[in-house]
């Protein structure tokens, strides 16, 4: 099910593992010309034109985009009691990791009179968008607000598809988590009009205002990437979202059952999700691509599970030691990555790049999905070589605030002038000296 590539006996440099290693191939240029339309036409018409897409791509027009409260207390009061417990659970344990990311003020003393500090202030309003097309993501929400609201974001909307199922609603789970969380402004709209909304903001059905928003956060499919990108700018994104991904960096410790069982729960998301598998164990392959052939049948996607796993972005690489293998997983530089080795916290300590890191047998991703408390929305597509998941910081700006009394310009004027000559641009000294020609004048 898994295709092969062997690189026992070599170690590609890291352009060479980049052409060579299995990648989802998503195209977010090749959708704009669709998206962009869209887009405009939000812009243009508002809301009406967001129920018209909604209509012809969600088979449902809801009766007003904003959810009244009423259906927020109600899905709650109607969830199943064991999914309630398991959703506060997850908010608990979410909100003590994201608790001790707060930033603090700081502010250094550069010279007597001479001050910078560094002011954290949060992102004023944000939409944070969930999913809601294979799948149902309550979690989303959960990872999307938990760390705005630590970092003290005043205003917040969660945006998630209307279903046709329920009356024009987005999904009742959906709605019961954000109640759990506090939040009471849920839009029912999805894909690129919930962006292109979320951006431009408009007027309800009822006359309501929708207003924008400065960020918006969470993942979405292609047309929602797209429509990011068309945005980016007048809003601000966490990430262009690709599908999702596992690495397992494994050696012959591994067990195979439990490889199998997390390259399988990656790819029941989406066709597209890129599962792999690096290896110092043939072994170990050829008893995990047997292991996958069982417990595939038994699962409930099955085709989706298939078609992910013999896609081209998934896929087993034979190394010929961990050294190798973490060159390899550091050149992917998966979402998430699995350490499944003997002394796996010392080879994890070794990873430079990944969204989120998996030590040892008892760490699978699917935990990190829910109940870890470490947040699930992560870089994809190699983006984790230079970017980092979804935290407070995402929803926070560093302000520089610079303080310097008259003495302490005075001491540095010289610099300042002797800088802005070399570079041309003589009014920039003359801002500086003209401050003490006045006083002595």
């Amino acid at each position: 099910m898994l295709s092969r590539t062997d690189l026992r006996g070599r170690v590609p440099s890291p352009a060479q593992l980049r052409a060579v290693l299995p990648r989802a191939e998503v195209d977010v240029d090749a959708v704009l010309h669709r998206v962009r339309p869209m887009v405009e036409a939000v812009a243009e018409r508002g809301v009406d034109a967001v129920l018209e897409f909604t209509e012809r791509f969600d088979g449902v027009r809801p009766a007003s985009v904003r959810v009244p409260a009423a259906e927020l207390t109600r899905a709650l009061a109607e969830l199943d009691p064991v999914v309630r417990a398991a959703l506060e659970e997850t908010i608990s344990r979410t909100r003590l990791v994201h608790a001790d990311q707060r930033r603090t003020d700081t502010t250094t003393q550069v010279v007597p009179g001479g001050t910078v500090t560094e002011r954290w202030v949060p992102v004023a309003r944000v939409g944070l968008y969930a999913p809601g097309g294979l799948a149902v993501y309550p979690s989303s929400v959960i990872m999307n607000v938990v760390p705005a609201q630590t970092a003290g974001v005043e205003s917040l909307v969660v945006c998630s598809p209307p279903q046709a199922d329920f009356d024009g609603l987005p999904h009742p789970t959906i709605l019961a988590a954000a109640e759990l969380l506090g939040v009471t402004e849920v839009w029912a709209v999805g894909g690129a009009q919930a962006v292109a909304l979320l951006a431009h903001g408009g007027t309800d059905v009822d006359g309501a205002e929708l207003a924008p928003v400065d960020l918006v956060t969470g993942p979405g499919n292609i047309y929602v990437t797209a429509a990011k990108r068309l945005l980016r700018g007048l809003i601000g994104i966490d990430s262009e979202a690709g599908p999702t991904e596992i690495a397992v960096l494994a050696d012959a410790t591994a067990d195979p059952v439990h490889v199998a069982a997390d390259l399988i729960s990656q790819a029941e998301h989406d066709p597209l999700a890129a599962s792999v598998l690096v290896t110092t164990s043939e072994e170990l392959a050829d008893a995990v691509d047997v292991e996958l052939v069982r417990l595939v049948a038994a699962t409930k996607h099955v085709e989706r599970i298939r078609t992910a796993l013999s896609g081209p972005q998934s896929g087993t690489v034979l190394v010929s030691d961990l050294d190798t293998g973490l060159k390899v997983v550091d050149a992917y530089a998966a979402e998430h990555l699995e350490i499944q080795t003997a002394d796996a916290s010392a080879v994890a300590a070794r990873v430079r790049a990944a969204g989120a890191i998996f030590v040892g047998a008892h760490s699978p991703v699917s935990l990190g999905d829910y109940c870890a408390g470490s947040n699930h929305v992560l870089p994809t597509g190699g983006c984790a070589r230079h970017s980092s998941g979804l935290s407070v910081q995402t929803f926070l700006r560093g302000i520089h605030v610079v303080d310097y009394s008259a003495d302490a310009l005075r001491e540095v004027a010289d610099k300042v002038v002797a800088l802005a000559d070399a570079e041309d641009l003589p009014a920039h000294g003359q801002a500086v000296t003209a401050r003490f020609r006045e006083a002595t004048a």
